[in-house]
């Protein structure tokens, strides 16, 4: 499906009232997960839309060209606000939370799974095993908080069980820059997946940053605070693959494009009725910002929108599926990798002086105050057991017992030195 050979609606034909702008919300109890997830993720992809518009908006002197964002940024506030309300009253921000890791999980593993440049892929897979580790992590705190499994939130959809440990993903700000892709020369599907999990992890990160404080005790908001630190390694570790020589213009038509992309999946995959009628209309509107986007970019910088993307035809549809097999065999291969600069690197191939091991011997000076570790110490310290749901048993053997928590693997080079034999 090329968007570029239908016929647009006039943008302010998109600004909606405010029976239209607040939605009815999804069933807690019955709602697929996978709805849930895409909720979740074209919020995200709203605000970036938000945050972007509002930065051109400061960089730019033209007025007239101000006004064009302004506009559409209007209409996108509208759709960011009518996506996010689907979130019903009784769905409490824990809750919410598990939604925001399996999005994570799943989304990262569908990327790399379509992802033609090798090392883009790394970096998805590098991250994936991260935030496989979190839901994890946020399972174990709702269990012991409030007793309800997170299998019953993703039913049997995603395997919850430990990743790379969050303890071990603590690492020096050097080593989440990555290299820039070249987006005169990428794939569509790279430009795509690049912006798609850049928005994403932004977003979680934004999401923990405002509710981690909130949370009803404190081993939960240290636990929100130590894992939005490793989303904020994660928004600079993707963001880093984005092309810094893009211009605004350029960029400006390459987020319509992924809004349209997203909105035209989810409606041809959705099986929720109110939420399917929720794509259908904001694909509409995207048509007609990115109708103009390609009309300004031509207009101020005399380029045509087929230099930026190609023959405009979308590549294969974003469909979120059973990604478990995935995840696992990443999980084994790479349980001990670790970020080296722009590469990776097994933890045994590090210097002792390397700034992982300095970065760690700072902020996890004390494991018992290491709140990823806490909170599945004390849950196996109730239940004898931590919390898990897992379809076989976890594909590392020093990941399997459920007694103890394990923060050496993947930390320390001696613990990888023997998990590597």
């Amino acid at each position: 499906m090329n968007p570029f050979e239908q016929k647009p609606m006039n943008i302010e034909d998109g600004i909606m009232d405010w029976a239209g702008v607040y939605p009815k919300p999804y069933d807690k109890r019955t709602v697929d997960p996978y709805t849930k997830i895409r909720i979740i993720l074209m919020n995200g992809i709203e605000v970036e839309s938000a945050l972007f518009k509002h930065q051109f908006h400061r960089n730019c002197y033209d007025n007239e060209l101000r006004r064009e964002l302004a506009l559409s940024r209007r209409v996108e506030q509208q759709q960011q606000k009518r996506i996010n309300w689907l979130k019903p009253l009784d769905e409490t921000p824990l809750e919410t939370t598990i939604g925001y890791e399996h999005v994570a999980v799943d989304l990262t593993a569908w990327l790399a799974q379509n992802e033609p440049d090798a090392y883009v892929k790394q970096a998805l897979d590098f991250a994936l095993l991260e935030d496989f580790d979190h839901l994890y992590r946020y399972s174990n705190l709702l269990d012991l908080d409030s007793q309800i499994p997170s299998q019953q939130l993703v039913k049997s959809y995603v395997d919850i069980t430990p990743g790379r440990p969050t303890i071990a993903e603590h690492r020096h700000p050097f080593d989440s820059v990555k290299n820039p892709t070249d987006f005169t020369k990428a794939d569509i599907r790279t430009k795509l997946n690049t912006l798609i999990i850049t928005s994403g992890e932004q977003q979680t990160m934004n999401f923990y940053m405002n509710v981690g404080n909130a949370y009803q005790n404190d081993l939960g908001r240290q636990l929100y605070l130590e894992i939005g630190m490793i989303e904020e390694q994660h928004v600079s570790h993707y963001g880093s693959l984005l092309d810094p020589r893009a211009t605004w213009l350029e960029n400006l038509l390459l987020h319509e494009y992924m809004e349209c992309y997203l909105y035209y999946s989810f409606y041809e995959d959705e099986s929720c009725p109110n939420t399917k009628a929720v794509w259908e209309l904001h694909y509409n509107q995207e048509l007609a910002h990115l109708h103009r986007a390609a009309d300004l970019l031509a207009k101020y910088e005399n380029k045509d929108w087929r230099q930026v993307l190609g023959s405009g035809s979308f590549p294969a549809l974003l469909k979120f599926h059973d990604t478990r097999d995935y995840v696992r065999r990443i999980l084994g291969e790479q349980i001990l990798l670790t970020a080296d600069k722009e590469g990776y690197k097994n933890v045994t191939e590090l210097s002792p002086e390397h700034g992982f091991f300095r970065y760690q011997q700072v902020v996890n000076s004390d494991i018992n105050r290491v709140a990823s570790h806490a909170v599945v110490s004390q849950h196996q310290q109730r239940f004898n057991v931590d919390y898990r749901a897992e379809s076989k048993p976890n594909p590392v053997q020093e990941l399997t017992d459920r007694s103890r928590d394990n923060t050496e693997i993947a930390r320390t080079a001696k613990a990888a030195a023997a998990a590597a034999r």
